[in-house]
């Protein structure tokens, strides 16, 4: 078995635990920088997923979880890398502009988790851009296991 044959097997086999879950999530505030942008002086596509990243790791410390102990757990024997990643670019934006990143939990299974991304140009309603992150836990032996109870009870909270 291959270390990444896991990823192709977590997630169409198993059954959905929870989806569509719009009171699970964040909203942060980003600013383009000089270096986030591309030769035609707008953001360069790259630039979005880590910014979805940073929305993951703002994700987590909303819900109470260290980033460095979910995404790779060395002391419990576990991780959570993303598997899956897609974003639609719908608007430009330049260096200087604030976007609005809201990251939500849209689904939740055994041994995987799925993220919402969307961006708005700060006080706008206009979508700029859409994207989606799915995670799947994983063992020290790279094989999906089950994700940790205290996470998935963790995510799955709603904010009041």
């Amino acid at each position: 078995m291959k270390p990444w044959d896991c990823f192709q097997r977590a997630i169409p086999l198993e059954p959905l635990i929870q989806e569509h879950l719009p009171e699970t999530g964040i909203d942060l505030t980003i600013t383009v920088r000089f270096g986030d942008v591309g030769p035609y002086g707008v953001v360069y596509f790259a630039s979005y997923f880590r910014y979805c990243h940073q929305g993951i790791e703002e994700f987590l410390n909303h819900y109470g979880l260290a980033p460095q102990e979910v995404l790779k757990n060395q002391t419990e024997g576990f991780g959570l890398p993303i598997v899956s990643a897609a974003c639609d670019f719908l608007k430009p934006l330049g260096h200087g502009e604030k976007l609005r990143l809201m990251v939500s939990l849209s689904s939740i299974r055994n041994k995987s988790l799925c993220l919402d991304f969307t961006f708005y140009r700060l006080g706008e309603q206009d979508l700029v851009a859409r994207g989606n992150a799915t995670m799947v836990a994983i063992g020290a032996d790279w094989r999906s296991r089950t994700i940790p109870e205290r996470i998935r009870m963790a995510v799955s909270k709603k904010d009041s």
